[in-house]
């Protein structure tokens, strides 16, 4: 019989199979395979008349392909012939003893698995940014919902199945698909490439990093994501304040709402990892944009930034495994980095308590008391070391001055105030020298003018009958205006040598800002009042314009606070008509000055920040019920024709720095905790205060919270109109 004769490769699936008869037909006569039991050929069966015996292997003929097809074959063994349907298809034509057939219906789902699990690549890679083109997708076999039939893949003709899931995988690495961006970092709905994360890192740590240098620029940021995402992302947040990518716009404002979620769901958590500290120290110094004080958790923040830096020992780097469950030895990198860390909780601690008028949460401890023969890991930077001791400085004058335990206020009384005035302006001589002979730079020269503002600003607390009031008065005069004219000089914003392009405003810390303001309302609050008259006038006048274009300048997003204090200011200054007091300084005026408790503050709870706030209250009960009658209130030409507003305007002072109108603090991205108002605001389409103009018969929530119960009903201003001021 031949090996390829119809009777020994003919069955039916499932039909009666014939058997062979003992010793009628010689064993070789098989092409069958007699090894191969859950997958046989075309062979038949061998004889199972005795049960007693074993069956025998017989010899394979039939080639792999042909068997996995279950065809006949032609196959020649010895000496070796290729079968004619190999052959003819081009295939491989080989004879394994190992061979197995591969069933439909298993590979039929394995096909499904792969399929689905494609679909599901394809689908993240789109949440990724890549992006298949429209032709391509509908061609793909795996885009219907039907799967293509499986073929057996060594047949050249029934490759489509393979091809398509080849060009799918093949769209990872950026084949013949249109990949138009790929987003390695996600938050929430906030996505940037691995190019925008760099840029975003080198705008932080070109202009924002000298403020508070305690992160190494050296880092990639995937290492600052390892250590922990949130200080990777409030890296992106502060850097975001003044850049955004090209390709993602209105960056800050769209990160505000998913960042604010983010990082009070890391709180929540409670973190054990002090690089979580890093991210608030950050968030402490540059808060997310806002137009409330109600909105502004800082504070809040600062005391959870304190509370777990002490949670995980940073205070304690020497014992850190009294804070820990499992044994922690810690290097000298390692050591010299949580000291650092725990060095700057207190720097920002202390700016935050100072600039919101609140006891600071600060903890001047031993592990930063500097002693000689230390530990060199224990040593910080000189920058950071001259930091910490004006902010020491401030923290002293601040418990000595505001801390009166037999005050209801906690102000210290008139000649216990004049004697501890006597001691820190001493103190702050020799801190003074100490610093500036070292030479740190700008940065550090501005905070030491800020600590003698913060001292200074106690003046304000003297009553008109105590002795050295003058004095008092004309030293906080001069502290203030060295402070602006140091910020000013500095950031060449307002310089009349080198115009306009400063970078000292645009980048300045939270604490700065607030700075800026209470000297602006100290040259305002001293020129309104009888201490005019000791003064030159005129430099007072042309500081201050220069301080409102300042304050406008740090204005990161339009309305926000700073944005709205400036206009707050303008208000004031041309209601009081300032410019008309032409006795204002007269060097042949040798008559006495009449004191008199013009200067007196209501407001006395928020230390040095009593006089912003303070002045706020003032404004509320002069301007207000005069703004609801102006159709533009910051105008002072719109006055109704009032005499109050027909001085002239001067152009010269429109404001250099108009933060762009797509950033506006609407809905809620545009503060951390917005409030029901600013959404209702934000509601009320382009007739609400932060679209541009509002309806002023209508009361808008307080932008100036601490009082808002005073504030009821606060007069807003129209945006779409930015005043300049009378009499420059």
């Amino acid at each position: 019989m031949s090996p390829t004769s119809p009777a020994s490769s003919r069955h039916g699936n499932g039909g009666p199979k014939r058997k062979r008869s003992t010793g009628v037909a010689p064993v070789e006569s098989s092409p069958g395979s007699f090894m191969d039991e859950d997958h046989a050929d075309h062979g038949e069966h061998g004889d199972h008349g005795d049960s007693d015996k074993k069956r025998q292997p017989g010899v394979k003929r039939a080639c792999n392909e042909c068997r996995q097809q279950k065809l006949r074959c032609d196959v020649v063994q010895d000496p070796f012939q290729t079968c004619s349907r190999c052959n003819r298809l081009k295939l491989e034509c080989k004879i394994e003893s190992n061979f197995k057939r591969v069933g439909k219906r298993s590979k039929h789902a394995e096909m499904e698995k792969e399929i689905d699990r494609l679909r599901r690549n394809v689908a993240r890679a789109r949440s990724q940014g890549y992006v298949l083109d429209e032709d391509d997708e509908i061609d793909s076999p795996v885009a219907h919902s039907t799967p293509a039939p499986y073929t057996h893949t060594r047949n050249p003709s029934l490759m489509g199945s393979d091809e398509a899931v080849s060009s799918l995988l093949h769209l990872k690495r950026g084949g013949s698909y249109n990949v138009q961006q790929h987003y390695s970092h996600e938050l929430e709905g906030v996505r940037l490439t691995d190019n925008n994360v760099t840029h975003l890192f080198n705008e932080f740590f070109a202009f924002y990093h000298p403020f508070l240098p305690f992160l190494s620029p050296q880092q990639p940021p995937d290492q600052y994501k390892q250590q922990h995402p949130l200080l990777f992302w409030s890296i992106i947040a502060v850097a975001a304040r003044r850049f955004s990518p090209a390709d993602c716009p209105n960056l800050l404002t769209n990160l505000s709402g998913p960042m604010t979620r983010f990082l009070w769901t890391t709180i929540g958590e409670v973190p054990s990892n002090y690089h979580v500290v890093k991210a608030m120290c950050l968030l402490c110094t540059w808060p997310l944009p806002t137009s409330t004080t109600t909105s502004d958790p800082t504070h809040i923040l600062c005391g959870v930034m304190m509370k777990t830096a002490t949670g995980i020992g940073l205070h304690r780097p020497n014992h850190i495994r009294d804070f820990s469950r499992v044994s922690v030895e810690l290097n000298k990198e390692q050591l010299h980095d949580r000291v650092t860390t725990w060095a700057v909780c207190n720097i920002v601690a202390q700016n935050v308590g100072t600039g919101y008028g609140q006891p600071a949460s600060s903890l001047y401890d031993w592990t930063l008391a500097l002693r000689p023969g230390d530990d060199p890991a224990l040593h910080l930077s000189r920058d950071l070391e001259a930091r910490l001791q004006i902010e020491r400085f401030c923290d002293k004058v601040s418990k000595e001055m505001y801390s009166n335990a037999s005050d209801p206020r906690g102000v210290a009384g008139d000649e216990h105030r004049a004697m501890l005035m006597r001691v820190y302006r001493r103190d702050y001589g020799e801190m003074q020298a100490s610093v500036l002979s070292q030479q740190l730079g700008p940065i550090v020269n501005l905070h030491l003018r800020a600590a003698a503002l913060h001292m200074r600003l106690a003046g304000f607390f003297d009553s008109s009958k105590t002795p050295g009031y003058m004095d008092d008065l004309m030293g906080l005069w001069r502290a203030a205006t060295s402070f602006l004219d140091e910020l000013l000089e500095v950031d060449k914003v307002t310089s009349p040598r080198d115009g306009l392009g400063g970078t000292i405003l645009l980048y300045a810390t939270n604490y700065l800002q607030q700075m800026l303001v209470a000297a602006a309302f100290t040259l305002l609050k001293l020129m309104r009042s009888f201490f005019c008259k000791t003064i030159d006038f005129d430099r007072g006048r042309s500081l201050f314009h220069h301080s409102i274009r300042a304050i406008r300048a740090t204005s990161v997003v339009n309305n926000d606070l700073q944005w709205r204090l400036a206009e707050l200011m303008v208000q004031m200054w041309n209601g009081a008509r300032l410019d008309s007091r032409n006795a204002a300084w007269n060097r042949e005026d040798d008559s006495a000055i009449q004191v008199d408790d013009s200067l007196q503050l209501k407001v006395r709870c928020r230390h040095s920040m009593s006089l912003v706030f303070d002045s706020v209250w003032r404004w509320r009960e002069e301007y207000q019920s005069q703004g609801r009658d102006t159709k533009q209130p910051t105008n002072p030409d719109s006055a109704n024709e009032s005499s109050a507003s027909s001085s002239q305007l001067d152009s010269t002072l429109m404001p250099s720095h108009i933060p762009p109108t797509s950033n506006t603090l609407l809905g809620t991205n545009g503060a951390l905790t917005p409030s029901a108002a600013a959404l209702s605001a934000a509601a009320s389409g382009p007739n609400s205060m932060i679209g541009g103009g509002m309806s002023y018969g209508e009361t808008n929530y307080d932008f100036f919270d601490p009082q808002h119960w005073m504030l009821d009903g606060l007069l807003d201003f129209n945006y779409s109109f930015v005043p300049p001021l009378e009499g420059a």
